[in-house]
């Protein structure tokens, strides 16, 4: 008998979290309407410091408009807990204490049998150190992962939570963004979507972009052209860039179209960008363990300059969507996604089983429980899948050269 859960959200935003807690408190108020329910504000921040929100009944009466809202009711923050002078310096515990016994302290406390995360692959590797630390100490808790990253990369989850939507509001992002073509002549258009290490979020924005020109009509005679509002270079951190040879081919776009737009993953042509700049003599910025400083680069930028030369650009915008998409209530495939995943969560929960909800790629993609040292972040978008090869061969954009390993 599960007499009181938890929830948590934690990381960054993804067009889930609010569904999310809305599928878990309509489940367990369907099958088990005893059991208390709570959620830790702030996520593990709120666990930390014993900060919790009882849900009341009016709340799981209405629990269905939280499908119809971004963000997280119950708030977000980045906690590691087996970083203790992180924990520590951010006063969320005392020097001496161990944040883990500290959440698992606070969880026994608050009589909590299940613990539900709701978060990325560093949720869900702390809710393993969590879920690992209560099991060796005796604390008979439970912890039911689900995963959110609208990066899609987590191991061995086919599809995250909230992925989808931030793909359509990226591409909703785009078609005002791509308007901009002609504010001057000449015009480049960089469009830097999230995704640091994994290019999925990059290539399906692209993709549902391209699938709203298809439902266009276009007036080419007074300039409404396809050309002019097509994507004209996809970029992910997974594929080599060739600045050189790109420049040459998007030259011809820009004599030609008179404008160039782009799709770059926020890490992307990180090695190129590298190689560039070293070519060149430039000090390349690195961390004490010779990390190259991602934020230092700007790649939205420094993209946008190299090929600023090279395309005789006169104006040039670099437009970032992460905010506008991560923050979107989720579509209908992602509520659906949702629905099925939060119904086998409490499920697993109340049978006692932790883990995190997923399709399991390494199982035929079945939704399952997966357990907590199978999950891994760093999932890499795979290019030589059909619909990204169609995707670059519809802008005549060459098949990039793959890279193994970042």
């Amino acid at each position: 008998m599960v007499k009181k859960v938890a929830l948590l959200t934690a990381g960054g935003f993804a067009p889930c979290l609010s569904s999310a807690i809305g599928g878990l408190i309509e489940k367990y108020t369907r099958v088990s309407p005893d059991t208390e329910i709570i959620a830790y504000r702030h996520g593990y921040q709120g666990l930390l410091q014993g900060d919790s929100i009882t849900i009341t009944p009016e709340v799981r009466e209405k629990a269905s408009v939280l499908h119809e809202f971004g963000g997280s009711p119950i708030g977000n923050s980045r906690v590691k807990l087996t970083n203790v002078a992180d924990c520590v310096k951010r006063g969320f515990v005392a020097e001496g204490d161990d944040p883990l016994k500290v959440a698992a302290d606070q969880l026994e406390a608050d009589g909590v049998d299940v613990l539900h995360t709701i978060g990325g692959d560093d949720t869900n590797t702390t809710a393993a150190d969590l879920a690992a630390f209560l099991a060796e100490h005796d604390y008979g808790l439970t912890v039911v992962g689900l995963p959110k990253t609208i990066d899609n990369d987590v191991v061995p989850i086919k599809q995250s939570l909230g992925a989808w939507t931030a793909a359509d509001m990226g591409a909703r992002f785009a078609a005002n963004i791509v308007a901009e073509h002609n504010s001057a002549s000449r015009m480049l258009i960089v469009h830097e979507v999230m995704g640091r290490h994994c290019g999925w979020l990059t290539a399906a924005t692209a993709q549902k972009y391209r699938e709203w020109l298809d439902t266009r009509t276009w007036l080419p005679e007074i300039g409404l052209s396809r050309e002019a509002w097509e994507i004209h270079g996809v970029y992910v951190p997974e594929g080599h860039i060739d600045i050189d040879a790109e420049s040459e081919r998007l030259k011809q776009t820009m004599d030609t179209v008179g404008n160039v737009t782009i799709f770059l993953s926020e890490g992307a042509g990180l090695d190129s960008i590298v190689e560039q700049m070293e070519k060149n003599g430039e000090d390349v910025p690195r961390d004490a363990f010779g990390h190259v400083k991602l934020d230092k680069i700007n790649p939205g930028k420094w993209f946008a300059d190299q090929f600023a030369k090279g395309l005789g650009a006169e104006k040039v915008m670099v437009q970032k969507s992460g905010y506008y998409s991560r923050s979107a209530a989720a579509n209908d495939a992602d509520l659906e996604l949702i629905r099925q995943c939060t119904e086998l969560a409490v499920d697993e929960a109340m049978a006692g089983n932790s883990g995190v909800i997923g399709q399991d790629e390494e199982a035929g993609d079945v939704l399952s429980c997966i357990a907590f040292d199978r999950i891994a972040g760093g999932k890499a978008f795979d290019i030589t899948v059909p619909w990204f090869r169609e995707l670059l061969d519809g802008i005549g954009q060459a098949q990039p050269t793959r890279i193994e390993a970042h």
